[in-house]
C-alpha cells in the first residue's frame, strides 16, 4: 500500500476526519490482503485513536467488514455502491425491466448477481422483492457465498478449470443447514450438470426453507457476467419448479440479448468490473 499524508486535510475546507474516510478507503480499494488499524495508521499518516472511530462507523454501516484477525476490507455496501456507480451501472438499467417482469410472472423475489471484485463470493447488484407476505428478502450489496445459493452456483460453473479446482480445493466451505453442499466431489458433480443444463438450484442450503434457481447472463464474448435467479420460500418453490426454470431461462436470455451478449458455454464467469482472480475470500493459507 502506497502512504498518504493527510496532514494537511484539515485545511481544506473541510472536517479532517472526511479525508481520513476517502484515504482508508483508497488504500483498501488497493490492498486485496486487507489491513490493520496499525497498518491504516502508518498508511495514513493519522493517530490510531483518530482512526477507531472512523472504522468503527464504517463497519456499522457496512462500507468495511472486519475479520477475527482484525484486518479490515472494504464492505458489501460500499463495493455495490462503486458497482452502481461504474460499470455495472448499465447492467442494472437493463436488467431492472426483466427483474420487474420475473416478479411478476413468478411471484417470487428476482435478484441480480456478479462476482465481487475482492472475492470468491457472489454479490447483489439489484433486486426486486415478491409481493408475497411470505417471501425471500434481502439486501442490496449482500454477499452470498457461490456453492450454496443458486445465483453463486452459475457463476461457480463458469469458473476457468483451473480457478474453479482451486476453489474447491482450498475455500473452506461452512455447512449452513442440514442439506448445504460442501464436499468437493459432490460440488463438482453439481457444477458440470449446470454447465450441462444452464440452471441452478438451491434447495435449503444456505437457509431452511429457502430456495432458489439460476441463470446466467452472458457477454458478447460468451463470458458469463452476472447471474439472474429467483427465490422463496421452499414448498412454494418446489410446487412451481417447471415453470420457474422456464421463466428464469427466458429471463437470462432476454438478458443477455439486452446486453449484446452471446449465448455460449465454457467461458469463464468474471466480475463487471475485475482485473484478476479475487483472493480475498476464506481460503486456507
Amino acid at each position: 500500500m502506497q502512504v498518504l499524508d493527510t496532514s494537511s486535510l484539515a485545511g481544506r475546507g473541510g472536517p479532517q476526519s472526511v479525508g481520513r474516510i476517502f484515504a482508508i478507503l483508497d488504500l483498501l480499494a488497493e490492498a486485496r490482503d486487507g489491513a490493520t488499524l496499525s497498518e491504516l495508521a502508518v498508511k495514513t499518516t493519522a493517530p490510531k485513536t483518530s482512526l477507531v472511530g472512523l472504522l468503527s462507523g464504517l463497519t456499522l454501516e457496512g462500507c468495511l467488514v472486519r475479520n477475527e484477525e482484525g484486518r479490515y476490507y472494504l464492505g458489501p455496501r460500499f463495493v455495490a455502491l462503486a458497482m452502481r456507480a461504474t460499470p455495472g451501472r448499465e447492467l442494472i438499467a437493463t436488467a431492472r425491466p426483466v427483474l420487474v417482469d420475473l416478479v411478476e410472472a413468478s411471484g417470487e423475489t428476482a435478484v441480480l448477481g456478479v462476482l465481487a471484485p475482492d472475492a470468491e463470493v457472489a454479490i447483489y447488484l439489484d433486486k426486486v422483492e415478491s409481493e408475497n407476505p411470505i417471501r425471500y428478502a434481502v439486501s442490496v450489496g449482500k454477499r452470498q457465498e457461490l456453492y450454496c445459493s443458486a445465483a453463486g452456483k452459475i457463476l461457480l460453473a463458469f469458473f476457468t478449470s483451473e480457478r474453479r479446482e482451486n476453489y474447491l480445493k482450498s475455500y473452506v466451505r461452512e455447512k449452513f443447514t442440514a442439506t448445504t453442499i460442501i464436499g468437493a466431489a459432490e460440488l463438482q458433480r453439481e457444477v458440470s450438470q449446470i454447465r450441462r443444463e444452464g440452471v441452478a438450484y438451491s434447495v435449503d442450503e444456505g437457509v431452511s426453507g429457502a430456495s432458489g434457481v439460476g441463470a446466467a447472463i452472458y457477454a458478447a464474448d460468451g463470458s458469463v457476467v452476472a447471474s439472474l435467479s429467483i427465490a422463496g420460500p421452499t414448498e412454494r418453490m418446489r410446487q412451481n419448479r417447471a415453470e420457474n426454470v422456464r421463466l428464469i431461462k427466458a429471463a437470462a436470455a432476454n438478458c443477455t440479448k439486452r446486453i449484446g451478449g452471446t449465448l455460449a458455454t465454457g467461458q469463464e464467469a468474471t466480475s463487471p468490473f475485475e482485473t484478476g482472480p479475487g483472493n480475498g475470500g476464506r481460503y486456507n493459507k
